[in-house]
């Protein structure tokens, strides 16, 4: 593997460290005669196996579902690290931590050894080494959702099954608990606890404790529902007439519609959201040659009229819009004016037909300063300077395609 770098800017490492610990320096605690000198507790955020670090440990990891071969990109040292070939590998998921290999029989977990942990005032960031740790049953049509407390597997049936994340973290799956009762899509980890859809073409939110027991359900329905996200504003279900927003606040659970300003055909609706993790900007396909933003903060959606879409994403808070379009450039528009401010120079060949679908299809990863898009053809991942008109800061060149993508460490 070879990596092509231009100019790249990264932030000093000590100043991060110097910040981290003073954030994590508030929540000391005057010691009595009888405790232990500082040098031999256990430090702030320790955790076993793992190395703490100053900055944000991302990883891409990688998937080519014709041959089944799998790699660990990490962006850190720029270093590819073989993993365990999938054959008939259809989709990659992550949920910050763990890839989520799913085929036609099971969902394979890979570990993918980088992630963060956000105390609110400072965040941790630690790096460990990248271990397979077992399958969840479950093909096509699986989903699983995860936060730091549980991970959800719900069947392409509606039964969903919840597995502890510490087990997981050892590195082994224990056996789950089931939850009762069929659901109209993925169940979601929010707020300790699950939010669910129950129902068919009109389903409604309930809210379940993390052993199955219903505790809430607001007064809210979602017809027709494809697409989750949880952003730092709640959790964002896509529906037919917008987003369903279910929030917490104390213990109590309120959802709230945030429709479209108008009647959206059924073909140009957002059914898949792409996003920043810790964002409340949600980007979605509206057709094949428009983007739709939701600001969750300000609960109103924005249609960008962009050339034909293959992908699209956004960093949020000021950041352009990102889009590769079929020219296989990548665009970049001012959301909020919905004019384009900056484009690239090709960077992809033989791009597919517009809009979304195929495991070939090329996406963008974001995180809170650059942007990462596949080549499947070229077999190579380009890292871009979003903040920096666009700037292609360095190329990994690879010896797989990488048609399937998802970064880790977030």
């Amino acid at each position: 593997m070879f990596v092509r770098r231009n100019v790249t800017s990264l932030a000093p490492a000590l100043a991060v460290a110097i910040l981290l610990t003073a954030g994590c320096a508030g929540q000391d605690h005057t010691k009595s005669d009888s405790e232990e000198p500082a040098s031999s507790a256990t430090p702030h955020g320790y955790v076993e196996g793992a190395t703490e670090a100053a900055e944000q440990q991302s990883r891409l990891l990688l998937a080519d579902p014709e041959s089944g071969d799998t790699r660990v990109l990490d962006l850190i040292t720029g270093k590819v690290h073989d993993t365990a070939r999938r054959p008939g590998v259809t989709a990659l998921t992550t949920d910050g931590r763990f890839g989520y290999f799913h085929n036609t029989d099971g969902t394979q977990v890979l570990d993918g050894g980088a992630w963060m942990v956000d105390h609110g005032d400072h965040v941790h960031y630690y790096r460990a080494k990248i271990r397979e740790v077992g399958e969840f049953p479950g093909g096509t049509g699986t989903s699983v959702r995860g936060d730091a407390g549980v991970t959800v597997v719900t069947a392409a049936d509606g039964k969903a099954r919840v597995y502890p994340r510490a087990e997981l973290e050892k590195g082994s799956v224990s056996t789950p608990v089931r939850l009762p009762g069929d659901y109209a899509g993925a169940v979601v980890p929010y707020a300790e606890h699950l939010i669910t859809l129950t129902g068919e073409s009109s389903a409604r939110a309930t809210v379940l404790d993390r052993s199955g027991k219903q505790v809430a359900a607001p007064e809210a329905e979602c017809v027709d529902p494809r697409g989750d996200a949880v952003t730092r504003r709640g959790l964002v279900l896509g529906c037919a007439d917008g987003a369903l927003l279910v929030h917490e606040d104390d213990g109590a659970f309120t959802a709230e519609k945030i429709p479209y300003s108008e009647d959206v055909p059924r073909q140009e609706r957002a059914t898949e959201f792409r996003y920043r993790p810790g964002s409340s900007t949600l980007t979605a396909p509206a057709g094949k040659d428009a983007v739709w933003v939701l600001d969750v903060t300000e609960g109103a959606w924005t249609r960008v009229e962009t050339g034909p879409v293959v992908a699209a994403n956004t960093a949020g808070e000021g950041a352009p819009l990102l889009v590769l379009e079929t020219d296989g450039a990548l665009h970049g528009y001012d959301i909020s004016t919905g004019k384009e401010t900056t484009v690239t120079e090709p960077l992809l060949r033989d791009l597919p037909e517009a809009g979304p679908g195929g495991t070939a299809t090329p996406l963008i990863e974001v995180d809170r300063s650059r942007a990462y898009l596949n080549d499947p053809e070229g077999r190579r991942v380009y890292e871009i300077d979003y903040n920096d008109n666009l700037r292609v800061a360095r190329t990994f060149d690879l010896d797989v395609r990488p048609s399937l993508m998802v970064e880790t460490g977030r």
